[in-house]
This record gives C-alpha cells, sequence and structure tokens, in this order.
C-alpha cells in the first residue's frame, strides 16, 4: 500500500478551504461550494470532505468534537528555530487560533501549536542539531 494522503471531515467548508489555503499556504484549486476538496502541500495530498455530504455517501452518522480535537496533528516542519516564531507570529495574526506558545523541547525541536478554524492541531516545528527525524 502507498499513502496517498490524509483527509479531515469539516463543518464549513469555505472557512477550511480560506484557512489552509491563505493562511497556511496549501495550494487549491477548487471553489469554496465544492463538495469535496484537494489540496496539496509539499507533494501530500490533503483533502478536505464536507461531513454532512460524507455521512449521506457512507450511510453513517458521526461523532464530532467541539473545540481543540486532540485526535491527531497536522505536522508542518520549517528550516530553523526563529522561523518557528515567525511562523507562529504570521499565522495566528492571520486567524489560527493559538494552542501553545514556540518552546524548545528538552529533545532539542523547537515547536509550537495551532488549531485550525474546527479545533484541528497543527504543529510548527524546527528540529535542533540532535534532533532525529
Amino acid at each position: 500500500m502507498v499513502l496517498e494522503g490524509i483527509g479531515l471531515f469539516v463543518e464549513d467548508m469555505g472557512a477550511m478551504i480560506r484557512f489552509y489555503r491563505d493562511v497556511m499556504g496549501f495550494a487549491i484549486t477548487q471553489p469554496e461550494d465544492a463538495v469535496n476538496v484537494y489540496l496539496k502541500k509539499d507533494g501530500v495530498l490533503f483533502m478536505l470532505y464536507e461531513r454532512k455530504n460524507f455521512e449521506k455517501m457512507s450511510g453513517h452518522v458521526y461523532e464530532y468534537l467541539k473545540g481543540l480535537n486532540g485526535h491527531f496533528e497536522i505536522a508542518l516542519k520549517v528550516d530553523s528555530y526563529e522561523e518557528v516564531d515567525r511562523t507562529f507570529n504570521r499565522v495566528t495574526s492571520q486567524g489560527a487560533k493559538p494552542v501553545m506558545m514556540p518552546e524548545t523541547m528538552p529533545w532539542g525541536q523547537r515547536t509550537c501549536y495551532v488549531a485550525d478554524p474546527e479545533g484541528n492541531l497543527i504543529e510548527i516545528g524546527a528540529p535542533g542539531e540532535n534532533f532525529i527525524t
């Protein structure tokens, strides 16, 4: 098997498209009223599915968390500690919800967390000299 992409089930497609396109820099070509939207970031397929349409298609009703979603994270890497701080400041000034301020971890990574409009966690980090990826 080959990992093709990662999908999010979203309530407000327009808000999520604008966030990932305009704030996080994901590439997209579909309009905001599309049922399913494919985005790309650094060659990785990132899919947004409207919840109500997915439930109709699959014949199931699902539960969705409100607020911060602690089930997974989207991890984005930048090149330096300084870029972690700059990126955190830029995306939070553009609407990302701050979750954890930039901090250097004991294992050498500088990292921070923000959330998208529906509470999904996004990590922005830079490895230190001794950090193993």
